[in-house]
């Protein structure tokens, strides 16, 4: 009787049983990172319809975030400023830069700058600022070193994993309440159990680790 199949042909059962593992954990790996929010979203910098300088504004002049995000402390957003508080200096300050037209047009005609959202939560996620900075929860934390920033690019990936990180350890990234918004702040010699003013020993900290804590 003719032989269908070489010899050869009874090894490859065997070699599709030792490869598919191999094959199935290095698909497992390149969807679990190149398509995670730490490799698609961190660094993210769209442009902006103005080049607007944290570099300047937050680190060479030093101003406050809250000057700018005056909701940050009472709200769940960040409130982006309208253009009347871009011209509570610039109103003065390079009044005739080009590079400034848009925020001129915005104020002149009472209609927003089209600014492009950097940091993006999904639909689902409920995320409330206020919360985070009564906790002592700095700014830099989430956003990087903003003052340090030309271009605002996304620092962190902002992913579950990496929030539950933070819920479940959070003192790594608390401060003092008045250090909030302190870019660079040095933290070596600041110790939560020490400070009898901060949230954590005055009322405590429980940062929700169940579903509903962020999806509502």
């Amino acid at each position: 009787m003719a032989v269908l199949f070489p010899r050869w042909s009874n090894l490859v059962p065997l070699a599709i049983a030792a490869g598919a593992p191999l094959v199935l954990g290095s698909v497992v790996f390149a969807l679990s990172y190149w398509g995670s929010p730490e490799y698609t979203d961190v660094g993210y910098a769209p442009e902006q319809p103005v080049p607007f300088s944290h570099q300047i504004h937050a680190g060479q002049l030093g101003m406050d975030c809250r000057y700018c995000h005056n909701t940050v402390e009472a709200a769940a957003h960040a409130a982006v400023p309208p253009a009347g508080t871009c011209m509570n200096c610039h109103g003065v300050i390079e009044a005739e830069a080009e590079v400034l037209a848009p925020v001129r047009d915005s104020y002149e005609k009472d209609e927003p700058v089209e600014w492009v959202r950097v940091h993006m939560l999904p639909d689902y996620a409920y995320f409330d600022h206020s919360v985070h900075l009564a906790a002592g929860v700095g700014c830099e934390s989430c956003h990087g070193r903003i003052d340090q920033m030309e271009v605002v690019s996304q620092d962190q990936p902002l992913s579950m994993g990496w929030c539950l990180d933070c819920h479940r350890d959070p003192e790594p990234n608390l401060r003092p309440l008045n250090e909030v918004t302190t870019m660079g702040w040095d933290s070596a010699e600041y110790n939560v159990a020490d400070d009898t003013a901060h949230p954590a020993n005055v009322r405590g900290l429980a940062p929700p680790e169940h579903c509903s804590g962020c999806h509502r």
